[in-house]
Formats: structure tokens, C-alpha cells, sequence
């Protein structure tokens, strides 16, 4: 008997645009069921926005221009000529789900109640080049905590919290949150003599640290930048700042300035930074490390900022990151502050399925195959199937009546744990664990098989996690972390 089936990629002659074999498909799903409930759990709304926008929105930040997939009709309307051309009127498809929850925001703002708490698990599209842990088509999984003119700076610390949480309880690796602030970073620059238009271009190649090594930073800052050498080794010694301790944090930026005046916003987001780490290590220890050279590259965080890094899978990169943002939202008359973090779901999905950190108990959701005596008998077989499945049980019923023996192999191929046989001549009916060989007398009415064949069951590094209903899972969720 097949006990545990590998998750794999499906074999696509499209690069970029990732799919799953049926075991890999059940690990999904169970991320997804995981990061919904304990969403749910913390009060977030479940929306789903449309996965188109203008392209005007998607490009007014500049940046992420390049990576649009735009939307166009094979045989367009002449009369519809000018929208291949008008930003306004062009649509792309959303290469994030950030930038469509601020237009979300901004439309229903008179039917939401503040600060309007939102989770949203959805497929994005970045047009970039495929490579490990980057598709151009994958799920991202987002929450969001935005307010009506203001947001308190507790929902800073409440939102990575969470999404630890979040991560802790699914079969992976521990999770690290890193935070930075960006008005730490802008504050230093500014008081190291920084102009203020080099800025977001330094906060850009100071985030390519870890890509690149400090050599080839300090040599961008210098030479396309315009910092000077000094200038570009303060940065790289800010870069080097970690700490859980907010005092410490705070006493080694200031000694970085080596005697130059602090800014006013200097100090102001190391004072937001000392009140997130302290309040992150009463509430959870070890989930939230400082961590300076982190800049993010979108610029429209204004604050507190994040990367996550997964233990022993540190090349592959953040695998959740987020931030705050002030003005993102905006209506001309109203401001929707935010704070948010994001899960790129498919690129965890794929190293923790491609490194084989789980498998699953079985890659289809039938516990049962029920046997056909004959053909002339298929339907009593049909009635035990519902019967069973009225009741929760996955029941399936076999394809022929062949002999029973082959009626087994075929549930064995398809990793079915039993096998239930209708009574003949009025005999009760009988039910086998084909992989024990155990059989036993049953009725479709009050039968049960184990808790652990319920449902699929994904193994991953702390144990076996049930992937059947939200009860089960959220009971059994602390045996992943």
C-alpha cells in the first residue's frame, strides 16, 4: 500500500507559470486553509478583488512598470481604438495586491468601517524572467489594517505578529521576521548630508546588499549615485545594525553618525522601531529581529518595513514582506493610512516542495473505494457511496466490477486506505484496510474510519497535520511549528 506520495511540480512547457501534481495541490490548499483561519482568527475580512486595473494605477508608482501583463482584445473595436493607448482607459493585469486594496479602499471607503482589518489570498502576474522562487503567475497572501486619517503605531507590531504566527503554524522551517523603518534610513542619510532627491535611489541600492556584497554597493552609491566615500561606508555601517533590543538598536545608529546631528525624523523612526521591538518581545520572543539594511524597494512604505527569512533557506530570499503606507490611499479629500504584509505563497511552496520538506499521506481526498459486486448491483454500490458521503467520508466507487483482487489494486494505485464490499444474499457489509489487511464487518450509517484517514495528511518538519476540515486543522496546527 502507497502510504505517503511525494508533492512534485507538474511538467509545463511554460516557464514562469507554476502548477502541481495532485499531492502538491493538497499542500497548497492546506497553506491556504492554515493562513485563512488564523487570519480569521485575529478578526480580517476575506475580500477578493478583480485581477485586472487601468494601467495608470499600476504605473503611477513608476517602478514595477516594466513587469505589467496588459490586457487587450484579439480583434479590438475600432471604437475602442484609443484605449491601446490611454493609461487610463488600458488595463493590466495586477502585478500585486496591495495597489488594487488601495483602490479598493478609496471606492468603498463609505461602506467600510475603520480601520478595516482584510486578508486576501489571490494569484498575481509579474512579467520578469523566471528563475527559482520567481514566477510570473503565482499566489500571494496579504493582511492589511488600514484607518480613516490615522493608524495607530500598534498595528505596526500587531501585523508581523500575526503573520508569524501565520507561518508557525504551517510544516516549515522557522521564520524570522526582520523590521527596519524607513524613516530610520531616510533620517540617517539626511543627517549624513544625503540630498534629498538621492535618497529613494540610495534606499534602492542599499536594498541590493545582500544580492550583491558592500563592495559593489559602495561602489554604486559613489559612482552612480553621487555619495561620497564616507558617506557610502556610514551607510553600509548603518546597514550592518541588528538587535531585538530597541535602546541598543537606537545607540548604535547614533554612534554610526560619528558626531553628525540627528533629524528630526531620525528620531522619530527610531523612537517607532525601540516601541515595535519592545512590544514584539513581550508578545512573542525571537519572532522580530531589527535588522537596518532592509530599505524595500517600493517606495511608497513610509515607515516601519519588513523581510522574512526562513531558517536554513536563507538564499532563497524574504518570503514575506510588507510595510506601512501613509498616503498610499487617498481619495484627494481622505487619507487611508496602512500597514501590510505579504506571504509570496508560491515561492514557499515551491522550495518547500521542491527540497522535499513534505509529503502527503495520500494524493487524493477518497478514503473509500466502495467495490462493485457486478454491473446488474452498481447501483447499491452508488447508494453506499452516499450513504458515506452525507456523512463527511470522501467515497469513491470502482470503475468496473472486476474481481475484487484488481478492485483492491486499483485503490492501492491510487493510495485509497479501504476498501468497502456491499453484503450479498443479505450479508452485513465489510470494509478492508488494505494496508493492514484488516477486514471487518460495517454499516455505512455509523462507520468511521480513523481521524488520521479522514482527509490527506501533509508531513512536513515538525509532524502530521490534518488537510481536512478548518476544525481539524486549526487543532492540530501546533504539531507543524
Amino acid at each position: 500500500m502507497r502510504t505517503m506520495a511525494q508533492a512534485r511540480q507538474a511538467l509545463s512547457s511554460l516557464s514562469g507559470f507554476p502548477e502541481w501534481l495532485p499531492a502538491g495541490r493538497i499542500v497548497e490548499q492546506y497553506f491556504v486553509d492554515i493562513l485563512r483561519r488564523t487570519f480569521e482568527l485575529h478578526g480580517f475580512s476575506g475580500i477578493e478583488t478583480r485581477a485586472v486595473e487601468p494601467l495608470s494605477e499600476l504605473t503611477r508608482k513608476g517602478e514595477t512598470s516594466k513587469e505589467v501583463y496588459l490586457l487587450n482584445r484579439l480583434q479590438a473595436d475600432p471604437a475602442e481604438v484609443d484605449s491601446e493607448t490611454d493609461p487610463r482607459k488600458q488595463l493590466g493585469l495586477h502585478f500585486d495586491l496591495t495597489v488594487p486594496f488601495a483602490r479598493y479602499v478609496v471606492d468603498n471607503a463609505g461602506l467600510l468601517t475603520f480601520p478595516f482589518k482584510r486578508y486576501q489570498i489571490q494569484k498575481v502576474w509579474r512579467g520578469e524572467r523566471p528563475q527559482e522562487g520567481r514566477f510570473r503567475e503565482f499566489i500571494q497572501a496579504d493582511i492589511d489594517i488600514v484607518g480613516d486619517g490615522s493608524l495607530p503605531l500598534y498595528h505596526d507590531v500587531e501585523v508581523p505578529l500575526i503573520m508569524h504566527e501565520a507561518l508557525s503554524a504551517l510544516p516549515v522551517p522557522p521564520v524570522t521576521i526582520h523590521v527596519s523603518n524607513r524613516k530610520v534610513a531616510q533620517g540617517f542619510y539626511q543627517s549624513i548630508g544625503i540630498d534629498s532627491d538621492q535618497l529613494i535611489e540610495v534606499l534602492r541600492v542599499v536594498d541590493k546588499l545582500d544580492k550583491i556584497g558592500p563592495e559593489k554597493v559602495a561602489a554604486e552609491l559613489t559612482q552612480s549615485v553621487g555619495a561620497s566615500a564616507q558617506q557610502a561606508a556610514q551607510a553600509l555601517r548603518l546597514a550592518t545594525i541588528t538587535g531585538t533590543d530597541g535602546e541598543d538598536v537606537s545607540g548604535q545608529v547614533l554612534r554610526a553618525l560619528a558626531g553628525a546631528e540627528p533629524t528630526e525624523l531620525l528620531e522619530e523612526g527610531l523612537a517607532e522601531l525601540t516601541v515595535l521591538l519592545e512590544a514584539a518581545g513581550r508578545r512573542r520572543p525571537g519572532a522580530v529581529i531589527a535588522d537596518l539594511k532592509i530599505a524595500r524597494g517600493l517606495d511608497y512604505y513610509t515607515g516601519t518595513v519588513y523581510e522574512s527569512f526562513m531558517t536554513g533557506h536563507e538564499d532563497l530570499g524574504s518570503v514575506c514582506s510588507g510595510g506601512r503606507y501613509d498616503s498610499l490611499a487617498t481619495n484627494g479629500k481622505r487619507t487611508f493610512p496602512g500597514v501590510g504584509i505579504s506571504i509570496g505563497l508560491s515561492r514557499l511552496l515551491a522550495r518547500v516542495i521542491g527540497e522535499e520538506l513534505v509529503e502527503v499521506s495520500r494524493p487524493v481526498p477518497t478514503a473509500v473505494l466502495v467495490a462493485v459486486t457486478d454491473e446488474a448491483h452498481r447501483s447499491t454500490s452508488d447508494e453506499i457511496a452516499d450513504v458515506l458521503r452525507a456523512r463527511g467520508i470522501s467515497a469513491d466507487v470502482a470503475p468496473s466490477a472486476a474481481k475484487f483482487g484488481k478492485q483492491i489494486k486499483a485503490a492501492d494505485k491510487r493510495s485509497i486506505p479501504f476498501v468497502w464490499f456491499p453484503g450479498a444474499d443479505g450479508e452485513p457489509d465489510s470494509v478492508k484496510d488494505i494496508r493492514s489487511g484488516e477486514q471487518v464487518e460495517a454499516d455505512a450509517t455509523t462507520w468511521q474510519p480513523p481521524r488520521d484517514d479522514v482527509a490527506p495528511r501533509v508531513t512536513g518538519c515538525g509532524g502530521a497535520v490534518s488537510t481536512g476540515t478548518d476544525t481539524d486543522a486549526g487543532t492540530e496546527a501546533d504539531s507543524t511549528s
